[in-house]
This record gives structure tokens, C-alpha cells and sequence, in this order.
């Protein structure tokens, strides 16, 4: 077990995925209102809010705590979109996820799929845009969060954008090819209105995964 500070101990008491995941959807979504942040576990708690980089890599810890291994999954989008992150975890030798989004999809993936490729599926169809566009083009497999352990990743004040950047750095695998881009078929309409709901309203806020 690892050693906690004293702002990270609220984390035991989410002792599954379910619980740690009802936790992350409580606290508010980072619009990033002055400017681009990426921050440590122990700030994300004390300033109770993240957006989805902050929120996977809060997951990753909790899940840690609980005994899985600390992995995150990169979701990579074309021009168009954005990229999300989202924290893995494996139970029974099937895969879930857990996801911190402003949007009514996106979200929590119980542990039934038999590898991160159909995990990552599972989230293709709801990776649309305002006018139906499905965005999702790659993925990485699983990065374990423990090689940032000497950088002091989960109890820092700073920012750890260095996850991210080495997120962006690793081999990532596609999911389509040109002929099925360029067939793709766009969501309909009832699904882009569900789309935007949303949790969290900003005026002032930038589109936010």
C-alpha cells in the first residue's frame, strides 16, 4: 500500500470502481476559466473540480489505493475534436473505465470487455460532434502511472503535464482505416440534441470532454 498525505486519504474510502467513479462525478468540471491546467491528485481534491486528463489521472490513484495497477488510456480524435482520457482497470480478467466528462456520454464502462481495442470501441458511436461526425481515430494502450512516481505525480502542488506529454509521445493504434473513414455514416439528429446535455454551464467556458 502506498503512503498518503493527508489531502489524499479520502480516497480510501472508495473501495470499487463504482464508488470511486460516483466520487468523480461530484466534483465540478475545470472549464480552465485562466487558462490550460493539468493538475496533481492532491489539487484536483483541494480545488474539487478536473477536467478529463485530471480526472483519469485522480481515477488511476483511487484505483491504486484500492489495488490495481495506476493505468490511464489515451483516446486520440481527428482535427476536429478533442482528445479524452480515461483511467483502466482490469476485474476478472475483463476491462472497464472510468471517465470524467461534462456530457451525458463518454462515461463509466463496467468491466465486461475482453480488451482495451473493444473497450475503446465501446465509446466509438457516442464520439460525435455538433454536426454527427465521428471523431475517434486511435488509441494507446495502457500507461502505467507509477514511472512517474520519483516526480512525486500524486501529492505535488505543481503541475504534472508531463503525464500528457508522454501520452502524446507513445505508440497509438488505429481504429479505422481510410475507406471506413470515409464511409462512416453521421449521428442523427435526436442523438447530436442528447449530446448536448450537459452537467456543468459556463458561459465563459471553452468546449470541454
Amino acid at each position: 500500500m502506498i503512503k498518503l498525505r493527508k489531502e489524499l486519504k479520502i480516497l480510501n474510502k472508495f473501495k470499487t470502481p463504482a464508488k470511486i467513479q460516483n466520487f468523480l462525478n461530484g466534483l465540478k468540471i475545470n472549464f480552465e476559466e485562466h487558462g490550460d491546467t493539468c493538475m496533481s491528485p492532491k489539487m484536483v481534491l483541494k480545488k474539487g473540480k478536473c477536467h478529463c486528463m485530471e480526472g483519469a489521472i485522480l481515477s488511476a490513484l483511487a484505483l491504486r489505493i484500492q489495488g490495481y495497477k495506476p493505468l490511464v488510456v489515451d483516446l486520440t480524435s481527428n482535427k476536429r475534436d478533442f482528445d479524452h482520457v480515461v483511467a483502466v482497470f482490469r476485474k476478472r480478467g475483463k476491462w472497464g473505465a472510468l471517465s470524467k466528462t461534462n456530457h451525458a456520454v463518454l462515461r463509466y464502462r463496467e468491466p465486461i470487455y475482453n480488451s482495451i481495442r473493444e473497450l475503446v470501441m465501446s465509446y466509438f458511436h457516442e464520439y460525435f460532434d455538433d454536426k454527427g461526425r465521428k471523431n475517434l481515430r486511435s488509441y494507446s494502450m495502457p500507461v502505467d502511472l507509477s514511472r512517474f512516481d520519483e516526480m512525486g505525480w500524486m501529492t505535488t502542488d505543481d503541475e504534472v503535464w508531463y503525464i500528457p506529454e508522454y501520452l502524446a509521445k507513445v505508440r497509438h493504434f488505429p481504429l479505422l482505416n481510410k475507406k471506413q473513414i470515409n464511409s462512416l455514416r453521421k449521428a442523427d439528429k435526436i442523438e447530436i440534441e442528447a449530446g448536448k446535455v450537459v452537467e456543468w454551464k459556463s458561459k465563459k467556458a471553452k468546449k470541454n470532454l
